[in-house]
């Protein structure tokens, strides 16, 4: 993903507010000693932010933290989720200015960057209102609820056809092989991170993968690093359907594009977060503070629900699946294991010989 800044705000002379005004822009609910908090922010002036969601969903994020927060610049850099990960350990290592809180969708690079030392612990006053799951040891924090689903041609898929199971999945691909050769597409994971977290997930939750895996191979899949070469083939009709796709960002191409569908499969769906945590060594950690403690709030969820990204508190009006279908992947120490080394390559051993021979290893 090419790198973008985004700078909204405005560098302004802090002096001369007066103590009701800080007290005034407290969020209901909060300590007092979070007067102490926004003073030190406007004292930093500016937050640096490192994420990979699209500076569209950011703006009236942004827009409305300046409101509640004046004088306080956000500058966002838009970082493909490898690019990101590079870049702050390189920049931390080396003591030069880097991001104050980073947020990613790659949970499994957060949680690493987390449990290697990169973070600092922050007891937010939202945490209370955030499913369990959501948070780990006051350093990540879980800020959306994404669910991966399936992306469709509506011309080459009829609704009819469209598989509400994994098994009704592995069903078409069996029958449909040859119409359908060349025409399935999913992410590549031995390029994409997301994309071996998605596949370690799927064998995690159930044995049958494996005999989805052969009916995708099968059909030769088109494999991608990226989810957008996967959109755009499937609304071209290059293929028919994706899976494995990140449904925030299907959702979206869907709203503007009638080419396309998206669905989610009823016995289970994979939900992702991305997860924001504060750098241990964070130039401006007040600023950082504020800006998570708002992205984890009622306004903050409701601003990113109106656009693609899902919130992950329930309190907030949004879409979202039925409990008994979705299946979050928990914020913690466990996504360390998709990191094993040997694990890894055993796994891309045998999806290597999968595609190669239509079967695992065993």
């Amino acid at each position: 993903m090419a790198r973008m800044v985004l700078t909204i705000g405005l560098l302004a002379t802090l002096t001369g507010f007066a103590a009701t005004a800080v007290s005034a822009q407290r969020p209901a609910g909060y300590p007092r000693s979070y007067d102490t908090l926004i003073e030190s922010a406007r004292a930093e002036r500016q937050v640096r932010i490192y994420g990979n969601a699209d500076r569209a969903e950011l703006l009236p994020v942004v827009a409305a933290f300046r409101k509640r927060y004046p004088g306080i610049t956000v500058l966002y850099a838009d970082l493909g989720s490898t690019e990101m990960y590079r870049r702050f350990v390189a920049e931390t290592r080396a003591r030069r200015l880097s991001a104050d809180l980073v947020w990613s969708s790659a949970m499994d690079l957060q949680v690493k960057l987390i449990n290697d030392g990169f973070a600092q612990s922050y007891a937010s006053p939202e945490k209370p209102a955030l499913p369990a799951v959501s948070v780990w040891k006051n350093m990540g924090f879980g800020v959306t609820a994404e669910p991966i689903g399936i992306v469709y041609n509506k011309r080459l898929l009829p609704p009819a056809r469209v598989p509400r199971t994994h098994a009704e999945l592995e069903a078409l691909l069996r029958t449909q092989r040859t119409a359908l050769t060349g025409r399935v597409t999913t992410f590549d994971p031995s390029r994409s991170n997301v994309g071996y977290l998605y596949l370690s997930e799927d064998m995690a939750i159930t044995r049958d993968t494996r005999s989805l895996l052969e009916a995708i191979a099968a059909t030769k899949p088109v494999l991608s690093r990226t989810s957008e070469p996967m959109l755009r083939g499937v609304a071209e009709g290059r293929q028919a359907i994706a899976y494995n796709v990140i449904g925030s960002y299907a959702l979206e191409r869907a709203s503007t594009d009638p080419r396309i569908g998206v669905a989610f499969l009823k016995d289970y769906t994979i939900v992702t977060s991305r997860i924001a945590f504060i750098a241990r060594e964070a130039a401006h950690p007040a600023a950082a503070k504020l800006f998570l403690d708002f992205l984890l709030s009622r306004e903050g969820q409701s601003l990113l629900a109106k656009r693609s990204l899902w919130p992950v508190r329930t309190d907030v009006p949004a879409r979202r699946l039925p409990a008994a279908q979705a299946r979050p992947i928990r914020v913690g120490p466990q996504l360390l294991v998709t990191l094993d080394h040997l694990k890894r390559q055993r796994f891309l051993r045998d999806w290597t010989a999968l595609l190669a021979n239509g079967a695992f290893s065993r």
